[in-house]
């Protein structure tokens, strides 16, 4: 530790470990851990890595391992960790006047070239203003000199970009792993003819994946976001989304960090592959995550077998949007335990649609240990799994559930939502019904062939229409109706025999949709809200709604204007310039089959043309069944 000057003041490591040592979790700040990584960093890019929550969340999070990995693998590039200081830290930041700092150097923020923004969660975005803040960063892009770091942002909600366009100097639309690297190939060139900032974010945009929101400007007409008006001639007129071809030979996660406390996923987490040929229509992953990519079986042992010798983990986690649909998945299994089963490490799937057919494999991964058992059947009546294209049957649940008992488990959760569109009464109440049923296929087992008791915890989401999807034209259902649903749901799961029920907080469900689809309007309601003390909106304890109420006012906005309204089919988007290669074309399509309840089929039994021509070499190569490689005569339109 550097010693105290001569004035006997503290220097400035000092100040910052005592400012640690005086919060409720400094294990979320003092960096040092196993396999992190540590460079000269004379001479080099400095790259913040921020992730807009706590260090348990953020550390679980597979995209920003990757990064992380990809970033420090640069010889002329040091990447490090920030994450939102919960409040006891920010707190502590703003007594003393220290600014936020990295894990790796302690390096405040603002002496940064580069900070990147993981966008996952609307909820997540007073957290970005907070930390801009606490580093001294100006919030808005436009305030910002020569001098500040360049702020960027990639993820899942860049897929409407807009609420926090005025906020950040960059976007990365889709796959990060090949897009950070041409970024920073090209930002160095810049720095290095020495090019002006907007000299720099010309160039970057000219990068496939890079969306530079100050070269363009909304136009309004009659309270409605209109038309977005390009500014910079040599700006793409649509942005469109990178995507990784080839999954066995992108970059992984390297070396785990193995954090010094528990963080929300502490396990290995593999991705079998990316994207979903299932088409479900509320699902924005399973359409902007598209085509569908796997990674060979043999790669994904190699990254097990290199993550356990390096972390000391003792669980894998096979992660997907669908893992039960991974090709290899039958051989797969029986092989990791076969190979893992003496070191006591086990597998787990997050997720698993109730069509899986894994019961072998299921018993085989309750020998080493049970892990939880996740099924989403989304809704409680198959006329409205037919809407939302779930593609699945009450057959098909009692038949996994079954399979899950018989292979020992007693605990299931069963995921559904409640306000997706035409829903009524009656599917609220068969969602009570299914629980009952699974409730009696429990205890109608032998007493010798089941556990002591079941526990089923059946959780209700709020649908919130997002983009990208056949369903983002639709209104969520008003915070009333929220309610009442959820008290008609929990009245019918009362006095059902190991069932509990949980929901989803509905006024934050609100927000989220508002934000899902909003533009750039939306930027100043949350500073707004922010300047009036929310932060970490996602946390129910923290969220703030009389702060959020009077931002929209003072804009003379409302959420009902965003997330309650039906959105016209032609009428124009805020996001319509961001080009996810799924065709606007396409959803319409769905939402018209959805309003008939025409379930589209598996897009690994037939192509359904989701791509459309003009992206066609995007999907040709992954989808076995690509009507775009073959004769125009060997093809067959969806209808």
């Amino acid at each position: 530790m550097t010693s105290a000057n001569d004035s006997g003041s503290m220097t400035r490591q000092e100040k910052l470990l005592s400012l640690i040592a005086a919060v409720e979790k400094p294990t979320r700040y003092i960096g040092g851990e196993l396999n992190m990584r540590v460079k000269n960093d004379e001479g080099l890019f400095r790259f913040a890595l921020a992730f807009p929550d706590t260090y348990e969340i953020g550390m679980s999070h597979l995209g920003s391992r990757i990064i992380y990995n990809v970033l420090n693998k640069r010889d002329d590039t040091y990447c490090e960790r920030v994450y939102a200081p919960w409040v006891d830290m920010e707190a502590q930041l703003r007594s003393s006047g220290e600014k936020l700092f990295s894990l790796e150097t302690q390096r405040p923020l603002d002496e940064f070239d580069i900070i990147g923004f993981s966008l996952l969660y609307e909820m997540c975005y007073t957290n970005i203003l907070m930390m801009l803040d606490l580093s001294g960063i100006p919030l808005l892009s436009s305030e910002r000199g020569e001098d500040q770091p360049l702020i960027c942002a990639g993820g899942p909600c860049v897929c409407n970009p807009e609420p926090v366009a005025d906020i950040i100097d960059v976007f990365f639309f889709g796959d990060g792993e090949e897009l950070v690297n041409d970024f920073m190939d090209v930002y160095a060139s810049c720095r290095q003819r020495g090019l002006s900032k907007r000299a720099t974010l010309i160039e970057l945009s000219r990068i496939e994946g890079v969306y530079v929101p100050a070269f363009y400007r909304p136009e309004y007409e009659d309270g409605r976001f209109r038309r977005l008006v390009k500014l910079e001639p040599d700006a793409p007129d649509r942005i469109k989304r990178r995507i990784v071809r080839d999954l066995d030979r992108a970059e992984f996660t390297g070396d785990l960090v193995v954090p010094y406390q528990s963080i929300v996923h502490d396990r290995i987490a593999l991705e079998l592959f990316r994207g979903c040929t299932r088409g479900c229509r509320f699902c924005q992953a399973g359409f902007i995550y598209r085509p569908i990519r796997e990674r060979r079986m043999e790669t994904l042992l190699c990254y097990a077998d290199e993550q356990l010798r390096r972390t000391g983990h003792d669980e894998i986690s096979l992660f997907s949007l669908s893992s039960g649909d991974y090709t290899e998945i039958h051989e797969l299994v029986p092989t990791a335990l076969e190979r893992y089963t003496k070191d006591r490490v086990s597998l787990s799937f997050p997720s698993l649609r109730i069509d899986s057919f894994l019961k072998d494999d299921l018993e085989k991964i309750q020998s080493v240990r049970k892990t939880g058992l996740t099924f989403a059947p989304e809704a409680g009546t198959q006329r409205m799994r037919d809407v939302i294209n779930k593609g699945v049957t009450e057959e098909d649940l009692i038949r996994s559930v079954r399979d899950a008992f018989e292979s020992g488990w007693q605990s299931v959760k069963l995921y559904f939502m409640i306000g997706l569109p035409s829903e009524t009464d009656e599917d609220i109440l068969g969602i009570a019904e299914l629980a009952r049923k699974v409730s009696r296929e429990f205890y109608s087992m032998p007493k010798d062939k089941r556990g002591k008791g079941l526990r089923c915890t059946v959780s209700a989401s709020t649908f919130v229409p997002k983009p990208f999807t056949p369903f983002q034209w639709e209104p969520q259902i008003t915070v009333p109706e929220v309610l009442r649903r959820q008290a008609l749901l929990r009245n019918a799961l009362k006095g059902i025999r190991g069932v509990e029920f949980n929901c989803h907080f509905s006024m934050t469900s609100r927000l989220e949709a508002c934000y899902a689809r909003g533009d750039r309007r939306l930027a100043a309601v949350m500073i707004g809200a922010y300047r009036r003390g929310a932060r970490f909106d996602s946390w129910d304890e923290h969220f703030n709604s009389e702060a959020w109420d009077e931002a929209f006012c003072e804009q003379g906005l409302t959420v009902e204007q965003f997330a309650n309204r039906t959105i016209g089919l032609d009428e124009p988007l805020a996001w319509q310039h961001m080009d996810a290669l799924v065709t606007m074309d396409y959803l319409k399509k769905e939402h018209e089959r959805s309003v008939k309840g025409v379930v589209t089929p598996d897009c690994r039994e037939r192509c359904n043309g989701c791509f459309g021509a003009e992206n066609a070499r995007y999907c040709s190569m992954h989808c076995p069944g690509s009507k775009f490689n073959k004769k125009p005569e060997e093809t067959e339109e969806g209808s």
